[in-house]
């Protein structure tokens, strides 16, 4: 798992519609318990259930829970605090990891160059 410090060595987010809470652990590098334990003290993160109580992250949710955990793993906040920094303010688009969106934005474009090239 990567150390707290290491936000910027998070994987790029897939363009896929839902995940799992096993993707979703290995995008955000937080062990599913922490996630389902974030479902409920934080009311913006709102995975739909479907069969089973199973539970689908969207895109949102996977950038909420990146923000979350930069709140209480790099920036030190608490439970608490970071809920009300949450609730109260809207996030400061300085404060989001800037680069991580920079990089996964890149490995998109990249793809779409694969896919849109002739073939030789």
């Amino acid at each position: 798992m990567l150390e707290p410090s290491h936000n910027n060595e998070l994987p790029a987010i897939p363009g896929k519609r839902y995940f799992t809470i096993g993707e979703v652990s290995e995008l955000c590098a937080v062990k599913p318990h922490v996630l389902r334990y974030w479902e409920q003290e934080f009311p913006q993160l709102k995975p739909v259930k479907r069969r089973g109580n199973r539970r689908y992250y969207q895109r949102e949710d996977v950038l909420t829970i990146r923000q979350i955990r930069t709140l209480l793993y790099d920036q030190g906040y608490t439970i608490g605090g970071a809920r009300q920094r949450m609730t109260t303010e809207e996030p400061d688009p300085l404060q989001l990891d800037i680069q991580a969106v920079l990089k996964e934005t890149i490995e998109e474009l990249e793809d779409v160059l694969k896919v849109l090239a002739p073939v030789k």
